[in-house]
């Protein structure tokens, strides 16, 4: 009995150091809450100090792991947990709520690493993948966190660190972690949200148009048309993937994109609300409450109220500018 406890104990510490050290690394390249870019593209760091109950979010199609704090999700019926032990992917743009847990003595600390399909697509073809496709795949997953993606994320903070290696080195990093992505356990769903050929491909297609569409004329016959389906398979087959019918999500990507265009651009209710697609501001402000807890004017005084010219210094990099995301509206 006490062997196998020894070997326990030698198995969690060096989890518990990489962990330790990889929270190190966060905290001082951080520095302060909010929202930092990096020098490798798609690759976002989190920090925050306080706790937020359920608020309404969306995410683009990413890898995201808490490094210290836990999320979680909320989609339909469906929970999901993440935190230093699990981590979370998205294999198409989703809408969902979410909860933190944090507090300014042990704040939430995050990596975001967008899923770049043209780099999936290089790595299954470099795989031979020729897999057939998979059972009743989802949009978004939560996965425990082993020991080797641990040890890669832990590489890629300690090349943000220094300029020079995150330049030549974070790219590369960054590949091997979609690599082990998506030979893992979730990689059916990134592998299903490229091709094109199955129900689940057809959908996320589909999420893709209107995310690059969503101030246009969308209709479902349309996108339905466009996958390749009947009506009545089309809204099936969207409300399993996203746990909500066609048109409410277009709703709801529109009115997240209106929230960024009033808090980050600086744009006015009336121009937001056109911009995205909407013909009536009334109902524009109506939805957007009912979203969001409150109107789009008093977002947009939030806002200003507290517009504050944020910078983080990655020592000795040069300051770099913190700039939101696209697709996410609340970390």
């Amino acid at each position: 009995m006490g062997y196998v406890k020894t070997l326990a104990a030698a198995a969690i510490a060096p989890a518990a150091a990489t962990q330790a050290r990889t929270v190190d690394l966060l905290m001082q390249i951080t520095q302060c809450d909010g929202v930092h870019t990096t020098p490798i593209e798609g690759v976002r760091l989190y920090r925050g100090s306080e706790s937020h109950g359920r608020k309404p979010v969306m995410y683009e199609p990413s890898i995201f792991i808490v490094c210290q704090g836990r999320k979680r999700g909320f989609l339909g019926d469906q929970v999901f947990v993440y935190d230093a032990q699990q981590y979370l992917v998205l294999s198409v743009p989703m809408p969902f709520e979410c909860e933190t847990e944090a507090s300014p003595e042990v704040p939430i600390l995050a990596i975001s690493i967008r899923v770049d399909l043209t780099t999936v697509a290089e790595l299954l073809m470099a795989l031979d993948d020729r897999r057939g496709p998979v059972s009743e795949p989802s949009g978004i997953y939560a996965t425990p966190l082993d020991a080797t993606l641990s040890n890669a994320v832990l590489r890629l903070l300690e090349a943000l660190a220094q300029p020079n290696e995150a330049r030549i080195l974070g790219p590369a990093i960054v590949r091997e972690i979609c690599y082990r992505v998506l030979t893992g356990e979730q990689g059916d769903a990134i592998r299903a949200a490229l091709t094109h050929q199955h129900q689940f491909g057809r959908i996320a297609k589909a999420l893709r148009r209107i995310h690059t569409d969503y101030g246009g004329d969308l209709d479902v016959e349309t996108l339905a048309s466009e996958a390749g389906m009947s009506l009545a398979v089309f809204h099936a087959h969207f409300k399993a993937v996203t746990s909500t019918s066609p048109m409410q999500y277009v709703k709801t990507t529109r009115l997240h994109h209106a929230r960024l265009l009033i808090t980050h651009d600086g744009l006015n209710v009336s121009a937001a609300a056109t911009r995205v697609g909407y013909e009536s501001a009334s109902q524009f402000s109506r939805e957007f409450k009912r979203l969001f807890g409150m109107s789009p004017a008093d977002e947009m005084r939030r806002a200003r109220s507290a517009a504050v010219a944020v910078t983080v210094v990655v020592a000795p990099a040069p300051r770099v500018e913190i700039v939101p995301p696209r697709y996410v509206t609340a970390v």
